[in-house]
């Protein structure tokens, strides 16, 4: 035991000779081995139990023993009975135990979880509620209007274009507005025009609407009566007189085109999923 001890301690001392006699100083192999000055001293002194673990010293010293071009192997097997090998198996029963959690982290946890579970709860409700108004939009934009046959005779067309037609579930609301309006094409003979009983004298203006694709519009003028509420199918095109002001109801309006007095209106800023609604002075 006494002579490994003494080899022991010789292995820093055969480092120190040999550093000393290439010119280094400590500092210069700590810089190239990247160890700290004070654990080169504590390996040339022998002092290995101010070193780390047991394999951080036979490293060093295999490194220490490379850098002066010594027989390395040689230097760890001479300090072994100094520096124990670390116990493996302790330290696999060590990182197999189980990490024990305190009633502060399991409330912690439980908090979180209740935050996270509200917090999606929002999400879900936000979006149910957003799903809704679209849909309610879409069907405010789509809804069905009578029309006249395609292949009506241009009598019958002209007798019905001048009474009263409104869907079953619109009658009370087509007794209330006796001037409803049939959209035609652009191809079609003549376009048709909407006059109020009062845009015959002074101060009425002109709305103009042509339709890309298929729109529900309903314009009011001043006195609250509609001048127009139907369906529009695609690629017509609608003008309405009267007396401003008008409220406006116009569904899939991004694809209608408006101009008022010959002045083309934007629409876009009055958009609200897919419907706008404003007025014209």
């Amino acid at each position: 035991m006494t002579e490994g001890i003494d080899a022991a301690a010789g292995v820093g001392e055969e480092l120190a000779r040999a550093r000393a006699a290439l010119g280094l100083s400590i500092g210069d192999v700590a810089q190239q081995l990247k160890f700290a000055a004070r654990q080169i001293e504590a390996l040339e002194q022998g002092r290995f139990e101010d070193l780390p673990t047991g394999t951080f010293a036979r490293g060093m010293v295999r490194a220490y023993g490379r850098l002066l071009k010594l027989d390395a192997e040689a230097l760890v097997a001479r300090m072994a009975a100094r520096v124990a090998a670390p116990d493996n198996a302790e330290a696999v029963a060590s990182a197999r135990r189980p990490i024990p959690i305190t009633d502060s982290a399991r409330r912690t946890n439980l908090i979180y979880a209740t935050l996270s579970v509200a917090f999606l709860g929002v999400i879900v409700a936000v979006a149910i509620q957003w799903q809704r108004e679209r849909t309610e939009s879409a069907r405010l934009s789509f809804v069905p209007a009578a029309r006249v046959p395609l292949d009506a005779p241009p009598a019958a067309a002209g007798s019905v274009a001048g009474s009263t037609v409104a869907p079953p579930e619109l009658s009370t609301l087509a007794a209330a507005e006796p001037f409803p309006a049939v959209a035609r094409p652009v191809g079609a003979a003549r376009q048709a025009t909407e006059r109020s009983p009062a845009s015959e004298g002074e101060g009425t203006h002109r709305i103009a609407l042509k339709f890309e694709r298929e729109s529900w519009v309903q314009i009011r003028g001043a006195d609250g009566k509609a001048l127009i509420s139907q369906l529009n199918p695609a690629g017509s095109e609608r003008t309405v007189e009267g007396k401003p002001p008008f409220a406006l109801i116009i569904g899939n309006a991004q694809y209608v085109r408006l101009s008022y007095d010959d002045r083309q209106i934007d629409l876009a800023p009055h958009v609200k999923v897919e419907v706008a609604r404003f007025t014209l002075d």
